[in-house]
This record gives structure tokens, C-alpha cells and sequence, in this order.
């Protein structure tokens, strides 16, 4: 189990992603227009500058769902390799079967 506070750290980020999600495409849209004037892109990237670290989408790390760890995570079923093979095992993921040979 992770700890707690690297959990919550990671839910305050989801937060606030989805917090300045619109406000942050309008700027970087209005900063990667070469069709607007140099000034006018140059605010747009100082505004954005000005928002908090955490409220970029790339700031928020993906953790399994079930336990918190942050490594080995299976993006598809949201879960890490220890859950993974825990629950295939007990036959819980649909057409996942333990392999032998």
C-alpha cells in the first residue's frame, strides 16, 4: 500500500487539472497560433506560466486503483502487477488466464 499523503498529493493534482483544464487550452491555443501577433502569444505564454505547476495534465501520475502504487500500472484495467495477478488468479478479469507449460 502507498502512503497516504502520495495518494492524496495525487488527488489534489487530478483536482486542480480539471479545475484550469479549459482555462490552459485557451492559452496554449492562443500561444500556438502563428496567425496571432508575437505580442499577444508571448501574454498567452506568461499567463500560463503564471498558473500552478499542478494543474498540467502531466503532473498527475497514474496509480493503481486498488493499492496506490505508481509503478508497474496496467493502464487498461487500472490496477498494478500485484493486484493484476492476484486477481486473475482468483478469475475476477474476464479472459485472463494463468498460463503453464
Amino acid at each position: 500500500m502507498a502512503k497516504k499523503s502520495s495518494v492524496n498529493k495525487n488527488n489534489r493534482r487530478k483536482k486542480l487539472v480539471a479545475q484550469y483544464a479549459a482555462k490552459r487550452k485557451r492559452l496554449k491555443g492562443v500561444a500556438g497560433d502563428l496567425n496571432k501577433p508575437a505580442e499577444e502569444r508571448f501574454a498567452a505564454r506568461l499567463k500560463l506560466a503564471q498558473l500552478p505547476r499542478n494543474s498540467s495534465a502531466t503532473r498527475v501520475r497514474n496509480r493503481c486503483e486498488l493499492t496506490g502504487r505508481a509503478r508497474a500500472y496496467y493502464r487498461k484495467l487500472r490496477v498494478c502487477r500485484h493486484k493484476l495477478r492476484e486477481l486473475a488468479s482468483q478469475g475476477l478479469i474476464p479472459g485472463m488466464v494463468k498460463s503453464s507449460w
